[in-house]
């Protein structure tokens, strides 16, 4: 059983009607290819924008209950196909960096806020989420259970983790950045150790930082006839409606078979990686964060 995965990689416009505009009409490329997902780029409702301005970005965010996002849910029971949502939402005191997944009848799966927003950078005007969220996706052939996480995500193993413990077959990370080979290594390292698929959607080329490079690793590194590459899919930079296609039945039989995920785990030795009190060495010097 396969599951169709379109990644939107393409080019925002000027409002939020434009995106709206672009946006539907990518969607109905996707169906039109058979896919049962479309996942956008990070943060379309405004490309990615960021003012660092207090009233501008709150000017920029909007409501979940907003025009724009109900579109999107009326689209995908129109078309009868899931759509990963990403937009700029309202919230206080500051604005948060969210995606919203609307099952092929429309209806709201799940709701995510990135965690990890690049505070040491142009997100420092966003509040981060509280945390990470599964749910079973029907897309008609099959159930599959999927999670979220968004760009700077999946530089902490734990975001990956949490949704492998909560069950996620698919993770969908929504991506703003130039995807070279550490971050795609990165990617590939969350599907290979929690035994799951990992889809991300990034700006093409033409976006400022972004390169395309939309990928998919499907989580499963080998066979009975040896070892595979994982990157079934790797968009090239210029924008496009991308399909690729998921193996399911392939996925489940190794992580039935397999040793990574939580087979082996031992969570009463890993106490440190909850303790804000932490230290070790950077740089030489012993310290405390």
């Amino acid at each position: 059983m396969n599951l169709k995965i379109a990644f939107l990689q393409i080019l925002p416009g000027k409002s939020l009607d434009e995106n709206f505009s672009a946006g539907k009409k990518a969607c109905i490329e996707a169906k039109e290819k058979g896919a049962d997902i479309a996942l956008f780029p990070e943060m379309w409702s405004d490309g990615y924008a960021l003012p660092q301005d207090d009233d501008e970005i709150k000017h920029l965010a909007i409501e979940k209950e907003s025009a724009f996002l109900k579109g999107f849910r009326d689209l995908a029971s129109e078309l009868q196909m899931a759509i990963g949502i990403t937009f700029l939402e309202s919230h206080s005191p500051k604005p948060l960096n969210s995606v919203l997944f609307f099952d092929r009848t429309g209806r709201e799966i799940l709701h995510y806020s990135k965690v990890h927003i690049c505070a040491f950078d142009l997100e420092k005007v966003l509040d981060g989420g509280d945390d990470f969220y599964t749910a079973d996706l029907d897309f008609g052939r099959g159930i599959v259970k999927i999670g979220a996480m968004i760009c700077f995500d999946r530089e902490f193993p734990e975001s990956a983790r949490i949704l492998m413990l909560k069950g996620a077959e698919l993770i969908l990370a929504p991506n703003a950045c130039p995807m070279e080979i550490n971050r795609l290594s990165a990617l590939r390292s969350r599907a290979y150790e929690n035994m799951a698929a990992v889809a991300t959607c990034n700006y093409p080329e033409g976006h400022p930082d972004c390169n395309g490079h939309s990928t998919l690793f499907d989580g499963v590194p080998w066979q009975a006839e040896g070892v595979r590459d994982m990157c079934v899919f790797e968009a090239p930079g210029t924008p496009g409606v991308y399909v690729a296609e998921l193996d399911l039945d392939r996925l489940r039989m190794h992580r039935s078979g397999d040793v990574m995920g939580d087979k082996y785990r031992h969570p009463d030795k890993y106490g440190i990686l909850a303790d804000g009190n932490a230290c070790g060495v950077i740089g030489g010097e012993f310290v405390h964060w």
